[in-house]
């Protein structure tokens, strides 16, 4: 099967942890071996299974005491420890032979933008054979209007040009918003659109900044977005299967339905092309 990885990446609040725990109860009523890894240093309570722990290393309470360090800075510091020490990561990876990875990544987005370390670790998992596809997860409660929805697509697009990975954005959170309409406008936006719903409250320069930004997420089209709702199987296997074509998983597998044995698998598949992402 070979090594195969996801980073589970995201604003702090858009549902990493909460992604991770749906993917983990999916797979494993599918009878699919996957781990997770935490590597946030300042999480506290999981809702999934944990298989390696950054914690085990270092925490963030510990560099926040001893260092007198704030949540930022100590969040930094437990990171660039973490890349320092990147062997304790390959060797608690090594454990796991060919089993399917999620890594839990923290919020901060200096991370993924102005430090190398999630590149370190991207480059690292290479190193030993994965094939890795970032997952960058926007809550879809606060990308609800155009100018907080183009904030949201040029992080995508940042980390996306950053760690040069396989990339699949999710917009979390879809079974809280009551405007099902307004949300489905986000999944294949029209830009030019948005661009003129900004310029309403715009003048000068700033039209001309928020015309160049359009530009740039249409022309280039790289950043798109799936639903991702919790409350929903098919939602859960739609994204599922989004990522692990992306990194070829499975291609030599029949699929099977969440909870099914092998031999009942034979059931028709839901059909999947309305969530065709023209980017993979």
């Amino acid at each position: 099967m070979g090594k195969h990885a996801q980073l589970v990446m995201g604003p702090a609040g858009s549902g990493k942890s909460t992604y991770c725990q749906a993917i983990q109860k999916y797979c494993f009523d599918a009878k699919r071996h996957v781990h997770v890894v935490n590597l946030d240093p300042a999480a506290e309570n999981f809702n999934y299974d944990v298989a390696i722990d950054i914690r085990d290393l270092i925490s963030l309470e510990d560099v926040m005491e001893e260092l007198d360090l704030g949540p930022n800075g100590g969040l930094v510091y437990c990171m660039e420890y973490l890349v320092e020490h990147i062997d304790w990561l390959t060797e608690q990876i090594a454990d796991y032979g060919d089993d399917y990875l999620i890594f839990d990544c923290p919020g901060q987005i200096e991370l993924f933008f102005h430090l190398p370390v999630m590149k370190k670790v991207q480059e690292e998992l290479a190193r030993f054979g994965y094939q890795t596809c970032a997952v960058y997860l926007i809550d879809s409660l606060v990308v609800s209007d155009a100018s907080r929805f183009i904030a949201g697509t040029l992080m995508c697009l940042a980390a996306m040009v950053n760690l040069e990975l396989p990339h699949i954005n999710l917009l979390t959170k879809c079974d809280m918003v009551q405007n099902k309409t307004k949300l489905e406008e986000f999944f294949n936006p029209d830009v030019r659109s948005l661009t003129e719903e900004l310029n309403k409250g715009s003048t000068g320069p700033h039209k001309r900044m928020n015309e160049a930004v359009g530009t740039l997420i249409e022309e280039y089209s790289m950043v798109s977005f799936l639903p991702f709702d919790i409350t929903d199987q098919d939602s859960i296997m739609v994204a599922l299967s989004h990522i692990d074509n992306a990194i070829q998983y499975g291609e030599d597998l029949e699929p099977q339905e969440p909870g099914r044995e092998p031999e009942d698998s034979e059931e028709q598949q839901p059909d999947l092309s309305q969530y065709h992402d023209p980017n993979l």
